[in-house]
């Protein structure tokens, strides 16, 4: 269930490349155990934003929070103790292909955990990480041994170890086939019951985002320009909303 706790809120975001204005005025407010989706087309600032929150780009103006702390006043350490609780997962799942799965998943490990921490309860956490996604099998494995479905769940497992209380997902679905897009939002949705993450999702699959959303907001002209449940949304009169339900 959705509560109130604000986990993200994003303040009047500005962001402009030239002349480019990417995103104007845009706020939004992610909060606990919630799946938020964020929706626009190719090069309407949906990655753009997702770099902000995560401070790879410096917005123009606005406000961010994460977990009540104001990013722009965080130092490099304390922004990187922060990234800890908020895990990322990339559209391209940047797995390290010389490293096994098991050293792949330790990897966050060793940069955010003792090495005391690390002797005592990195097996037990790879394990668990790797049996939340159903690949244990594959811990000594290479990620050149698997397929990409696979290696989507490799990355999640990397993600979730840490059990950040917050995750970001830039397109997880994209390249997959419908049954493994299918199999992959089913998995993100257990993720969030079983660890009650927050998560905001970067996504074009309209079946994804139907199987996962909890709310979303349509990311138009850099405006938060409107917001809803898919039900809503779907029945929205705006064709401006309603171009990305056509046909469905």
């Amino acid at each position: 269930m959705i509560k109130d706790k604000a986990i993200i809120e994003v303040d009047r975001l500005n962001k402009s490349f030239g002349q480019n204005h990417v995103l104007r005025d845009f706020s939004l407010q992610l909060s606990e155990g919630e799946n938020l989706v964020i929706l626009g087309k190719s090069g309407s600032g949906k990655s753009v934003l997702i770099k902000c929150i995560i401070r790879l780009i410096e917005p123009d103006s606005g406000t961010i929070s994460i977990l009540d702390q104001d990013i722009s006043l965080l130092d490099q350490d304390e922004m990187d103790l922060l990234r800890a609780d908020v895990g990322f997962l990339f559209q391209s799942n940047a797995l390290y292909d010389s490293m096994t799965i098991r050293q792949n998943l330790e990897f966050p490990l060793r940069r955010h955990w003792t090495k005391e921490e690390r002797e005592l309860k990195a097996e037990s956490a790879v394990k668990e990480a790797l049996e939340d996604v159903g690949l244990l099998h594959t811990i000594d494995m290479m990620p050149a041994e698997l397929s990409g479905g696979m290696r989507k769940r490799i990355a999640l497992a990397r993600t979730i170890i840490l059990k950040p209380k917050v995750i970001l997902y830039d397109e997880p679905t994209t390249g997959l086939d419908p049954i493994t897009g299918r199999e992959i939002s089913e998995l993100m949705n257990r993720i969030q019951e079983k660890y009650n993450t927050a998560s905001i999702i970067i996504s074009h699959d309209m079946n994804c985002i139907r199987m996962t959303a909890n709310r979303i907001i349509m990311l138009i002209e850099g405006k938060n320009y409107a917001e809803g449940t898919f039900e809503n949304l779907i029945k929205n009169q705006d064709p401006k909303v309603g171009d990305f339900f056509e046909g469905l």
